[in-house]
Order: C-alpha cells, then structure tokens, then sequence
C-alpha cells in the first residue's frame, strides 16, 4: 500500500460578473484554505482561463492555479507551454499544469475544428505533453511527429518550478489513465467521456465498482512511480446537509442512478461535515484520493470539512 498523502483542497471556478466579483472568488478561496483555484478549458459561458487565473493569482499570495483542464486541441503546445511558463514566472511558481486530450463535442462543433477519433486526439496529446516538457526544458529541442515538428527551439522564459510545474491528467478510459501514471505529478479519476457529453454514458462510469478498476489501472501502469503520485478527484455532487437522506434521495431521482451511487462514489459528498470528513478519510485509504477539489458554489459550506483535513 502506497504511504496515505496528506489532504489538499482546491475549487474549480468558471466566470463572475466583473473583477470585483473574481478577485473577491480568490480571496475567499484562499481565506478557507484551499490549496487552489482551477478552471475549465471550453468556449461556452466561462473566463478565458490563462487571464483569469492570472488575475486570482496577482490577487492572492498562497493559492496555485491551474485548468482542469486545458485541451491539447485548441491551442499550439509551445503557445500554451510559453504562457504557462509566464505564469509560473508571475505566479511566483504557483502554477499546476492541467491538460487533456479534449472531449466536449459542442466546443469542436462550435469552433469547426475536426472532432478527431479518440486515438487521433490522444495520440496529438501524448505529442503535445512532450513539446511542453521539451519547451520548459534547460535546453534547446527538437520534436518531430506526427502533429507537431519543432525545430531547435529554446522555449523561454523557463518555468520558476523546474524543470516543468507539476502536471494532472485526468482520465477515464484505460489509455489515458496509463499515459497519465506514466507521466503526470498529479492523476485525475474522471467518469469516461467518450461520448462527448456529460449523459447517462459518463455518469455510468463514476461508481465505486468503476472507480476501483480506473484506479487498478493508474497502479498497474505506474509501478514503482506510484509513490510520486497524487491522487486527485472532482467532486460534482456536495451537499452539505443534516438532511442526507432527503438529499441522496432528491439526486438519485434526477439522475437516475440507485441511491448507493450517492453514498459510495468518490464524485459525491453529501451529508454533515463529519460525515463528509469520514468519507473522505475512506476513500483515501481506499483509493488513494488526497487531492479534493469541489465547486465555486461550496467555497463556504465546505469551508469546515477544508479546515480538518487540509494538510493532515
């Protein structure tokens, strides 16, 4: 059994209405405790992630930031490597770099970009990875492949983290859960987005039945590294409640899963802080999970599960 790792909290975060409204996000964000402000990568209704995030970071002194997570897709690896880089460097060193291979149909569509199969997406992250780490490397690089061809570049300025900030990837299937146990600071346990949407196809793959065998997976792949690993989830569903029940019952209707999907799965929090707390102590112990992050909305009303374990 790999040795337990203390807890750390983040929120993800999409959009405010101003820069009032975002810097007081961080501040609040920081104030409770949380380790750090994260950010989706899709064109719909959010803030432009590398300037938001910048801004919660010049607003702030502890907090890391990072998208979870940034799609190989959209933009040129050594476009998005310079810009985290300067991050980092602004940052002081706070940045964590999030990256997927992209999965949400409607952004592609949206855009007009291909909407390339599963194996041509990944196959264009694995690529885009390297280029990042070439970029942020000591050296110059060079990087010929299929997708992308760089040429004795030097990639500057370099990260303050080196010699690359600490990198999750998130994943479903098996592929990507390998390539992330083979090369991620932090592993992401995602539902399987192969659909393209967040449906039933997705929600079927968050039970604990799955969970356990993505995180088989994760152990099979990454061997002896499984000591170097954090183990990270998002939790989609907190309700801080005296109500538990009532509550488990109301999700379970809407979402159309059996009321022990609420009580057993990792993407789920329901009930008092200390029944949060007891369930977190669980599953890190059953699977691995140290590294929580919730939603903007449960800031406050997590706050107290946030204060007992961060750190310990």
């Amino acid at each position: 059994m790999t040795a337990l790792r203390p807890f750390r909290f983040g929120v993800q975060a999409s959009t405010a209405a101003n820069r009032a409204d975002w810097v007081s996000l961080a501040h609040r964000v920081e104030a409770n405790g949380y380790s750090a402000l994260t950010m989706p990568d899709h064109f719909g209704n959010q803030l432009a992630p590398v300037p938001a995030l910048m801004a919660a970071a010049d607003a702030t002194t502890t907090l890391r930031i990072g998208a979870l997570v940034w799609d190989n897709d959209y933009k040129h690896p050594l476009v998005l490597a310079k810009e985290l880089a300067t991050m980092d460097v602004l940052s002081d060193g706070r940045v964590e770099i999030g990256i997927g291979a992209g999965w949400m149909i409607s952004d592609y569509t949206e855009a007009g970009m291909p909407y390339d199969s599963p194996k041509v997406r990944i196959d264009r992250f694995v690529e885009g990875l390297a280029v990042i780490k070439g970029a942020m490397g000591a050296d110059p690089f060079s990087h010929t492949g299929e997708h992308y061809t760089i040429t004795n570049h030097n990639g500057l300025p370099k990260p303050v983290q080196g010699p690359c900030p600490p990198i999750l990837i998130g994943g479903g299937g098996k592929r990507v859960l390998g390539i992330a146990a083979r090369e991620a600071d932090i592993v992401g346990i995602n539902g399987t987005m192969t659909a393209g949407v967040v449906g039933p196809d997705a929600i079927s793959t968050m039970t604990a039945e799955a969970v356990d065998e993505k995180v088989a997976i994760v152990h099979s792949a990454a061997g002896d590294r499984m000591a170097e690993i954090e183990m990270n989830v998002r939790v989609f569903m907190v309700n801080v409640t005296t109500e538990r029940e009532r509550v488990i019952e109301s999700f379970t209707k809407g979402l159309g899963v059996p009321p022990s999907f609420m009580v057993e799965s990792p993407f789920a929090l329901v009930g008092t802080p200390e029944k949060m707390i007891e369930d977190l102590l669980y599953r890190r112990e059953k699977w691995g999970f140290s590294y929580i992050i919730v939603g903007a909305e449960d800031v406050e009303s997590f706050a107290p599960v946030v204060a007992a374990l961060a750190g310990k």
